[in-house]
């Protein structure tokens, strides 16, 4: 298993944990379209980054689910899991 979070992932988690169905090749040729653009909140939000700590077993930086966009959240993501690596 890699330890990088990529779009695909992020679309099936967006999914998983709040229920909202996301094309991942829209959203990586989109990434600064915000979250809400695709209907998910900050709740759902907290959702993915509890999925995601549950996953990795460890904890996400605070300010994960205050991202805005796509690529922010994958970059604060991926860049604490390869500062954990």
């Amino acid at each position: 298993m890699t330890n990088r979070l990529n779009v695909t992932e992020l679309a099936a988690l967006m999914k998983k944990s709040a229920g909202i169905t996301v094309d991942p090749d829209e959203m990586e040729q989109r990434p600064e379209t915000p979250f809400e653009v695709y209907g998910l909140d900050s709740l759902g939000l907290l959702g993915i980054v509890g999925e995601l700590e549950n996953r990795y077993g460890r904890p996400l930086p605070p300010d994960a689910d205050r991202c805005k966009t796509p690529r922010e959240f994958l970059d604060v993501v991926n860049n604490s899991l390869m500062a954990g690596a």
